[in-house]
């Protein structure tokens, strides 16, 4: 008995369950994969909404030129300063205080950004991007929540269902954004940053519908998992990371090369709408993928993809080329990013490592926004 108590003593936020870290709970088994992907799902189509506003209105409001990206890199500052908060309020207090506590960030976000809009005021903007992030931050973590337990083939499947699921979520975003157009034509983008607002409302309620102390399943007991290395950790961090840095850098220097070449508003941000659809949709082949290939050769393949998108966005004149190069560049990315993170939860992680994990990603996507004239 006295051998089971570390194991069995309460954790900081956890009054009520005294279980050991990792054990399911009642109901979970059956519920945690659909409400995993329907919370990656509307995490998604928020992100899509709010893909749809900023670099075009960052483009409008900022008041030099040069300053149309802080909008766009205010989100990603705002994802990768939630990484650890998530992580560890994940570990202490379950998924339902997590999941609602990033969605109500995202809620405060989406409605200050659609005031900034109507007000024309560019720093609340920036605020409102920047909550919106904090909620994207939170919302990567239902990733590797799907990724948490199981065998290796468990985690791919199911990690390839919550990625799939962002994509069947993204295709609902240029609809949103299209009609939010016909209802409110005199505010242009506000309606998008309502939706947004709303979306994140839609997590939040979901996100009730965890237990209160409910988190993800561990397949094997502790002494069974292999010993966490930090330096076996650094090969998918810096892939996945250079994926992320390529992809942002080239997505956010396309808007203004589109608008260049004589594509209207409408169709950049339709295009960003579908290229948002395209970072999910090879999620759904992630099983298949690492069974034949395995995650390092499928990370791989990912960021060269990525590279290709360059040098085929780099040569865009027209509309069909431009959406040729932002749907090779969203499979690398999405390929990129899945294959290394089921890389990662082979090695076993602690959730503090998940968090740097997520830094690093969101880390190297600042910089490609902030690089992203010079490069792209």
């Amino acid at each position: 008995m006295k051998r089971l108590l570390p194991e069995i003593a309460a954790r900081a936020g956890r009054l009520v369950c005294f279980c050991p870290p990792g054990m399911p709970v009642e109901g979970a088994q059956a519920r945690g994969p659909v409400l995993l992907s329907a919370g990656f799902a509307l995490s998604v189509l928020a992100q899509t909404l709010s893909l749809g506003i900023l670099p075009l209105a960052g483009l409008l409001m900022a008041p030099r030129a040069e300053l149309a990206g802080v909008p766009y890199m205010a989100m990603l500052l705002g994802a990768a300063m939630a990484t650890f908060p998530a992580s560890f309020l994940l570990d202490a207090f379950g998924r339902r205080a997590s999941f609602a506590l990033g969605a109500s960030h995202g809620i405060a976000g989406g409605l200050v950004l659609a005031w900034a809009l109507m007000a024309q005021a560019f720093i609340p903007f920036c605020l409102g991007a920047f909550w919106l992030g904090v909620a994207q931050g939170f919302g990567l973590f239902y990733r590797h929540e799907a990724a948490m337990g199981g065998g290796a083939m468990g985690r791919a499947m199911l990690l390839g269902v919550v990625f799939g699921s962002g994509a069947l979520a993204g295709l609902v975003g240029p609809g949103l954004l299209i009609a939010g157009d016909h209802l409110m034509p005199m505010t242009p983008f506000v309606p998008a940053a309502l939706a947004a607002a709303f979306v994140q409302v839609c997590v939040l309620a979901l996100a009730m519908g965890w237990g209160p102390h409910e988190a993800a399943s561990v397949a094997a007991s502790l002494d069974e998992r292999p010993v966490f290395l930090i330096k076996d950790a650094l090969a998918p961090t810096i892939i996945a990371a250079s994926a992320w840095f390529g992809m942002t850098a080239l997505m956010l220097a396309s808007p203004s090369a589109m608008i260049t070449c004589g594509i209207s508003a409408a169709g950049v941000t339709g295009l960003l709408a579908w290229h948002v659809v395209a970072m999910y949709a090879p999620g759904f082949g992630m099983s298949f993928l690492a069974r034949v290939f395995g995650e390092a050769p499928t990370a791989l393949a990912g960021l060269a993809l990525v590279l290709v998108a360059r040098l085929v966005l780099q040569k865009a004149g027209e509309a069909g080329v431009f959406a040729a190069g932002l749907m090779v560049l969203a499979a690398g990315w999405c390929l990129a990013t899945a294959a290394s993170t089921l890389w990662l939860q082979k090695l076993a992680p602690p959730r503090w490592a998940l968090a740097a994990h997520d830094a690093c990603l969101l880390v190297a996507a600042l910089a490609g926004a902030w690089l992203a004239p010079a490069i792209a």
